[in-house]
């Protein structure tokens, strides 16, 4: 089936912070970043509603975004950086020099606006064309690699909305981080250029040295990075093939039904320090659901015993003995593993036993976000090789929808990395306090299993 939507470009261009506004600075890599050195690269877009012209958007609306993103890079200088990737034993690291900057394209799309911001399944390759391409990794004298870390490109659909996708490097920066720029953007953009209180709680902070590492992790990790990068092939599969098959979708699991999960679970639950939040039941229930969902896509059932695994991360900012600024630019997260037997995750009582694993995992990082850290890029190798791992991507606290260019909150934001990585995104949802919105992007037949077990299950909650 031909692609419905096609785009027009009407503008390349460079952004960068005001000039001499930022000297040239080298930024370490912490043990917390070295993990994410070979992640592909996170795809998030933003849809608002702009009912305006073509015309309207280029003489308006595009120099004051040009200007805000210009002063926005001027503080968060790392993601206008490149990351410098020296031979063995050298370290990679991330480089600021004056004049470093952003490819951003401006594109146009004649197509129906309100297709691409539905919950219902549609071709996951649409999106597609919204999102920015990196600018390919430059080799220099001595095997030296240098990797831009963003891209972006802002599209406007005339007289309907505009979507402003970013492509960056997860080296850069984790969610917290990356999201704490865009709103830095959007109140930049907002206020034209003018001072604002949101903006002065944004301001990153890029020192280094508040990240301790009394476990030796960095120099393990890297000896990993190492031996993974000298074995490490890029997909060349073109986007179009892998997604062939593809359709996405977004379920909302409401406010109503989350409170009703976590009743039932709590009622259950002999442990009354186990964790039950908003994350962990809507982790385990949408954990079951794809479990169940691949019921009728496999012809043997017999290996009950075989082991499936749940992966999240979880910020570190407020989690160590060493204290951590919230506005910290980097990354900071814990990398989490559960598993259960396939018999249990499908039996009666799948969701609690789901519900179990991931809360007695996230109240641990309360006394130990760091233990077993020795193990994540071992344990990240050896799970995901094995094929039956979820991940999640986003976080509902991030707060996506407050991402506010001064055109109200976003209609729509979506993870479009999720179509290749096998992720689930999730978010808060935009029009209902406390409900979550939940991303998948699965093969046509495996999300109609997955929408009617969806169904289902939320009708006994």
């Amino acid at each position: 089936m031909a692609q419905p939507y096609t785009v027009k470009v009407l503008e390349q261009c460079q952004i960068g912070p005001p000039p001499n506004s930022v000297s040239t600075t080298s930024l370490p890599l912490t043990f917390f970043d070295i993990p994410w050195l070979l992640c592909r690269p996170m795809q998030r877009l933003f849809f608002y509603e702009l009912p305006y012209p073509t015309h309207h958007f280029i003489q308006t609306v595009l120099p004051i975004l040009k200007n805000s993103l210009s002063l926005t890079f001027q503080h968060f200088f790392p993601l206008a950086s490149n990351l410098i990737c020296p031979p063995q034993p050298h370290k990679p690291h991330i480089l600021y020099t004056d004049g470093n900057s952003v490819p951003l394209t401006i594109t146009e799309c004649i197509g129906n606006f309100d297709h691409l911001i539905a919950n219902y399944a549609r071709d996951a390759r649409d999106l597609h064309l919204f999102v920015a391409q990196l600018t390919p990794t430059r080799v220099l004298h001595g095997n030296t690699r240098v990797l831009p870390l963003m891209s972006m490109q802002v599209t406007v659909f005339p007289n309907s909305g505009i979507c402003i996708g970013v492509t960056f490097c997860h080296v850069a920066a984790d969610g917290r981080a990356f999201h704490n720029f865009m709103k830095s953007w959007a109140s930049n953009c907002k206020t034209k250029g003018g001072h604002s209180a949101c903006i002065d709680t944004l301001l990153p902070c890029h020192n280094r040295d508040v990240i301790k590492d009394p476990n030796g992790l960095e120099p393990n990790f890297l000896e990993e990075w190492w031996k993974w990068a000298s074995t490490w092939k890029e997909d060349t599969r073109l986007i179009n093939d892998v997604l062939a098959d593809k359709v996405r979708a977004t379920y909302v699991l409401g406010r109503a039904h989350i409170e009703n999960l976590k009743h039932r679970i709590t009622s259950q639950c002999m442990d009354k320090d186990l964790h039950v939040s908003t994350f962990v039941v809507t982790c385990a229930f949408i954990w079951v659901c794809l479990i169940k969902s691949q019921d009728s896509l496999v012809s043997d059932f017999s290996d009950m015993d075989k082991i499936y695994y749940f992966n999240f991360v979880a910020d570190c900012r407020k989690r160590l003995e060493f204290p951590i600024p919230s506005t910290y630019f980097g990354n900071c997260l814990a990398i989490c593993f559960v598993s259960l037997k396939r018999s249990e995750l499908v039996g009666e009582n799948g969701i609690f036993e789901a519900v179990k694993a991931i809360g007695k995992k996230v109240g641990e990082l309360e006394s130990g976000a760091l233990e077993g850290a020795e193990k994540w890029l071992l344990d990240w190798k050896e799970i995901s090789e094995l094929g039956h791992l979820v991940t999640v991507a986003g976080s509902p606290k991030l707060g996506v929808y407050e991402t506010d260019f001064g055109w109200g909150r976003p209609k729509k934001s979506e993870v479009v990395q999720i179509d290749v990585s096998g992720a689930i995104s999730l978010a808060e949802c935009r029009v209902e306090d406390g409900a979550i919105e939940v991303g998948l992007a699965l093969s046509r037949k495996y999300m109609v299993n997955f929408n009617a077990i969806f169904e289902h299950s939320l009708k006994l909650l």
